[in-house]
């Protein structure tokens, strides 16, 4: 086989800090295995500005000018770490045998692309990046994570267990994975669906170089519950929190009203009434709220609105030579954080 192009795809929201060093990173691997004659050439890196606030396009952009190799995609507006990840995937493809995706933050080892890409010469259009261990998370994180998958797999969704979003994918494996039109595509379910021959890659994941993590607690929890209905609609969830509030509150009560009742304080039956009141009241509200996951999930469906709008795109299209964002001298330019 010879030496397949490939393109390293990272989504990037507000990354400032970290993203001089994740630049400097990968390509000096890129270089690398361009010298060990495992990827090609015109082997690309590929940054996607998911509507960041900070100085993350400036960034990516002055590396572009700086280095023919790197190249970004801005989006109009915050499309989330899904979509912008699928942004980078679909323009990558036309000019790629294979497409890397990385978060931003260094946490995944980067010298393991090396095994990602030897296994694609070895045939295998899909290479998932499994974590060896959660070490580096919190207890609560570690054991949340950990009962997603099981209650994933209890309802027949085939998970790859401590895999995030660090894979290879093949172009077919893309071209193939456009074709799925849902408005919220749930890509740790969605890429086992594909079937194409896969294997995994183990690594240790390491602690954030820097910035702050982009998936806080109420992330993490509105990331699962899409992953279970595919999709997400605030305030249906709200209606569901309603619901369990009452539930657990049913249950206080109802302790109360039977102290009352052993003490001699309350009528006969009101304790039972008013229980089973709050209780069922409790129960039906979950039930509404978890049957409006689904039906927002059809109306989110049936508005067929685009995942990301792309404002520019440096991989496919020619710089416009009338840029406001061209900088003089092109060489001697520092990028922020001290990179060069």
């Amino acid at each position: 086989m010879s030496e397949p192009v490939l393109t390293i795809v990272v989504p990037c929201y507000n990354e400032e800090e970290v993203l001089p060093e994740t630049i400097r990173q990968l390509r000096e691997l890129r270089e690398q295995l361009v010298r060990e004659r495992l990827i090609s050439e015109r082997s690309a890196l590929l940054f996607v500005d998911d509507g960041s606030r900070d100085a993350t396009w400036t960034i990516i952009y002055k590396a572009s000018l700086h280095y023919p190799e790197v190249k970004g995609v801005k989006l109009a507006h915050n499309a989330g770490h899904q979509n912008a990840l699928l942004a980078g995937l679909f323009s990558a493809k036309t000019r790629s045998d294979c497409i890397i995706s990385i978060d931003a933050d260094l946490q995944d080892d980067v010298s393991v692309i090396r095994q990602f890409v030897q296994k694609f010469h070895e045939g295998y259009e899909i290479v998932y990046g499994v974590r060896n261990r959660r070490d580096t998370d919190t207890f609560f994180k570690r054991h949340t994570a950990q009962g997603f998958y099981r209650m994933m797999k209890a309802m027949g969704v085939h998970l790859i267990y401590n895999h995030a979003d660090y894979r290879l994918m093949s172009r077919r494996a893309v071209e193939e994975l456009e074709r799925f039109e849902e408005a919220n595509l749930f890509l740790r379910g969605i890429v086992p669906l594909l079937g194409f021959r896969s294997t995994v890659v183990y690594y240790d994941r390491k602690e954030r170089l820097a910035g702050e993590t982009k998936y806080p607690l109420k992330k993490m929890i509105s990331f699962a519950l899409d992953g279970i209905t595919s999709f997400s609609v605030t305030p249906i969830r709200f209606i569901s929190m309603i619901g369990l509030v009452s539930f657990f509150v049913s249950l206080l009560f109802g302790a109360y009203f039977l102290f009352l009742k052993w003490t001699g304080h309350t009528q006969t039956g009101w304790t039972s009434l008013i229980t089973s009141i709050w209780l069922l009241g409790g129960l039906q509200l979950i039930a509404f709220g978890l049957i409006g996951e689904y039906i927002g999930k059809i109306y989110k469906e049936t508005k067929r609105r685009p995942r990301y709008i792309v404002d520019l795109d440096l991989f496919n299209l020619p710089l416009p030579r009338s840029s406001s964002f061209h900088e003089e001298p092109r060489r001697t330019e520092s990028l922020p954080g001290g990179s060069t």
